[in-house]
Formats: structure tokens, C-alpha cells, sequence
């Protein structure tokens, strides 16, 4: 049977942006499937994290489509996007440092995100429930009652993780979550992703080469905004040309 792109959770086609008559990302296409991991790589400026802005609403596309469950998101606003399931994650976490552990989950459960629903918010069973199996999910449940601030680089990664998957999203993107992470904690993170795929669908951007060929099950390598190569990790790898542009000798 033909694949078509209405089987895709993420169709992105003929994605172009310029800046002032500089194309970051051209005419690129690419389809992520249900329950994938999609690595992006690439050298500094190869236009990762503007594919990034561009799925988000961040940035607008200058042509092309991002289509999401068959929904176009290139007309859609950043809130919008989050509301149809999009989430992301940006390379510094972004959290609440004088909150503890416990309440940074609880404020970005969705209920808890409107002013109605933050007047409103009660902290029932299904919140508790909820924040505690994140919690188990992302390491941190032995410092729920912790202050953020003084949790490692890594748990704060973690975190901002966790504080994505409260809001349940369909598509979860993350630029280099493993920056600045020990040994260890990169090995956590590589099983923590495996975990947070069924159901679900995660775009990484990332450098470290090893950190990828763990958890990738796709590798898109992107040049001048551009696909260079595209497949496991194990082919891009020994791709000629993603060897000559990107990984040396």
C-alpha cells in the first residue's frame, strides 16, 4: 500500500524561510512517524533550530507546509500549536527556581494554564496522580519536595521535560537536552526517551554522535539549510559527504 502524508504524525514539505534574502532552511521536507525519534544533526548554522521555530510557530515559513495530524500549523499562532499538541523544549531549562519539583508540575498541567483555570485549579486526585507518575518517569520522584534551584544541571533538564509531558503532547520537540550532562545522566536521558515514545513522537536536536546512535531511530542531517543525508544512525554515519561537512576524520 502507498504511504501517503496523511500518515504521518509530522509532514513538513517544501519548507523554505528567508532572512533578508538569506535562505536558513530550503526547500526541505522530511516526515516523522508515530512513535519515532527523530535526530537532527548538522554543523552550527546548518538551520536545526530554526526547523525548530518554524514547527513551533516561533518563526513563520516564507513557503511551504508543516502539517500536524493532517493539520496545517503554518497559519497557527505559537499557543495555538501548543494547544494542538506541539511541545517543545529550548536548550537552557526554563523553570521556576524558587518552586519546588512538586509545584513546577503542578503549574504547567494544563488546567492550571489559563487564568480561569488557574482561579479555579484544584489539587484533586488526577493532578497528584499525574505529577507523581511524571515524576517516577523522569527521575525525580525522591525530590518532589525540593526546591528547583538546587537540583543538578541534569535534573533541571529533566524538569522542563517533565513539565512538557504533564501537558500530554502528541509531538515533543527537545534541542540538545543532554548539553552539559554527566555520563550518567546521558544514559538516564536516553531511557527516558525511549519510555516517553510510546504514544508519542520526539524530534531531538543534538551533537553528541554516541547520545544519538542510542536513541535514534531516524537521523536527518541538515547542511545550509538543506537534507544532506537521512536514515539510521548507523548509515549516516558512513555517509561520505556527512563525514566530509560534519563529522571529520
Amino acid at each position: 500500500m502507498m504511504t501517503t502524508n496523511t500518515d504521518f504524525v509530522l509532514a513538513v514539505e517544501g519548507l523554505t524561510v528567508s532572512f533578508d534574502g538569506f535562505k536558513a532552511v530550503s526547500d526541505l521536507s522530511f516526515y516523522v512517524d508515530e512513535n519515532e525519534i527523530r535526530v537532527i544533526i548538522g554543523p552550527n548554522g546548518a538551520g536545526k533550530t530554526t526547523v525548530l521555530d518554524l514547527i513551533c510557530g516561533r518563526t513563520r515559513a516564507t513557503e511551504g507546509s508543516i502539517k500536524f495530524k493532517n493539520r496545517e500549523l503554518t497559519k497557527l499562532k505559537e499557543h495555538d500549536i501548543v494547544k494542538a499538541g506541539v511541545g517543545r523544549k529550548f536548550q537552557n531549562p526554563s523553570i521556576y527556581g524558587d518552586l519546588t519539583v512538586f509545584e513546577n508540575l503542578e503549574i504547567s498541567f494544563p488546567r492550571g494554564r489559563s487564568v480561569w483555570g488557574a482561579l479555579t485549579f484544584n489539587r484533586d486526585a488526577e493532578v497528584i496522580n499525574k505529577i507523581h507518575e511524571i515524576a517516577e518517569m523522569i527521575f525525580l520522584k525522591d525530590l518532589l519536595h525540593h526546591q528547583a534551584d538546587l537540583l543538578s544541571h541534569g535534573q533541571k533538564q529533566w524538569l522542563e521535560i517533565g513539565m512538557l509531558l504533564i501537558q500530554d503532547p502528541q509531538l515533543l520537540m527537545l534541542d540538545e537536552p543532554v548539553a552539559g550532562m554527566s555520563v550518567g545522566e546521558r544514559q538516564q536521558t536516553a531511557e527516558l526517551l525511549r519510555k516517553i515514545t510510546k504514544g508519542r513522537s520526539v524530534i531531538v536536536i543534538e551533537h553528541d554522535m554516541q547520545f544519538v546512535a542510542q536513541i535514534a531511530d531516524k537521523v536527518t542531517v541538515l547542511h545550509q539549510g538543506k537534507i544532506l543525508a537521512e536514515g539510521s544512525a548507523e548509515k549516516v554515519k558512513q555517509d561520505p559527504k556527512v563525514i566530509d561537512v560534519y563529522l571529520g576524520h
